[in-house]
């Protein structure tokens, strides 16, 4: 009686397939040894690199958006959505929206800048910060953020080295405006963050934003005919020398936005942001991301170690940036009740 086998005869498994497992499973136990973040990381560089060719095609196709469209899609989209949180207060997108429009009207009237003029913008960490560049960027100027750190004779190097038809200067930094308003260039009007001057020559700008319309201005007045263009001037802190200015195009302002989305953040985070917003981290990788994102900011005027983790247990934070010390500063730190 002849056997299964003999019926149904089992094929033989080719030499080389134990050895190709073998192979296999061996090239996988190294990867996991020694690069055990390698799936994770070519996950990432494929997100990069699909968002970059995404771009590429939509310029090459004529579709040129912008982040600053995508803030303006969103207000719409996602008007009642918190975009700022600053010392308590609540901001949504269409309330962020409403006010840029109120700057950029009062700009507007006053007739003085036209599409491509820079504007110098010399603020801290507020709202009002976010505002005149939005309002500002919707004119379709160039803002360039100055350290408020750099004083006197590098302050003037960097005012004058970017040209600007406009000084905007906040309520925080008006000591600043008076070291150097002796020696600024006369053709630069000087607009400080308050409701009247008592500088000779210098006018207010709160006053006038808070009796502005909200109305939108065109579109064309942003629209962007190609992403190389400038929008932004941002300085180095001036260590090895006088302060340099980054220029800034709109292309990089869109990969710099798209970083948060690419570490895996989602419009349900909440991004904690305690650099100053004259750095590239804070504005571009920190705002922008959250728009790109349709997330939240949470505003810090400075960095403080001793608040930080009540920050961020009290607006429910899941994502933090960081450059240089700053986790340093945060480790040092005693344990307080409530640390984990």
């Amino acid at each position: 009686m002849r056997g299964w086998e003999d019926i149904f005869p089992l094929p033989m498994i080719p030499s080389w397939v134990p050895g190709a497992v073998a192979g296999i499973f061996s090239l996988h136990l190294i990867q996991k040894i020694l690069f055990p973040y390698f799936w994770a990381d070519l996950r990432y560089l494929m997100k990069v690199f699909v968002y970059g060719l995404r771009v590429e095609l939509y310029q090459r196709r004529g579709r040129i958006v912008t982040v600053l469209d995508k803030f303006v899609k969103l207000a719409e989209k996602q008007p009642h959505k918190p975009f700022l949180i600053y010392e308590g207060k609540v901001l949504t997108y269409q309330d962020v929206d409403r006010r840029s429009n109120r700057v950029a009207q009062v700009f507007l009237h006053q007739g003085t800048l036209k599409k491509g003029d820079t504007v110098a913008l010399l603020m801290g960490n507020e709202p009002d910060f976010i505002h005149v560049w939005f309002g500002l960027a919707k004119l379709g100027c160039v803002v360039a953020f100055l350290n408020f750190n750099v004083r006197s004779r590098s302050l003037l190097h960097c005012i004058s080295s970017c040209d600007p038809k406009i000084l905007v200067v906040g309520a925080d930094f008006l000591g600043t405006l008076e070291e150097i308003l002796p020696n600024l260039e006369k053709d630069v009007t000087v607009w400080i963050m308050t409701k009247d001057s008592t500088f000779p020559n210098v006018h207010s700008l709160l006053d006038k934003i808070e009796a502005a319309p909200e109305d939108p201005v065109p579109v064309n007045r942003r629209s962007a005919n190609n992403l190389k263009s400038s929008v932004l001037y941002i300085f180095t802190s001036g260590t090895t020398g006088l302060p340099k200015a980054a220029v800034i195009s709109h292309m990089q302002v869109l990969k710099g936005a798209a970083g948060l989305w690419a570490f895996g953040a989602t419009a349900e985070d909440v991004v904690y942001i305690t650099l100053p917003l004259y750095h590239s981290a804070a504005s571009l990788l920190g705002i922008g991301g959250c728009i790109e994102l349709g997330a939240t900011c949470v505003l810090k005027k400075k960095f403080s170690a001793s608040q930080f983790w009540n920050d961020c247990r009290k607006y429910n934070v899941t994502v933090i940036q960081y450059i240089g010390e700053l986790c340093r500063y945060l480790c040092s730190q005693p344990v307080v009740s409530g640390d984990k």
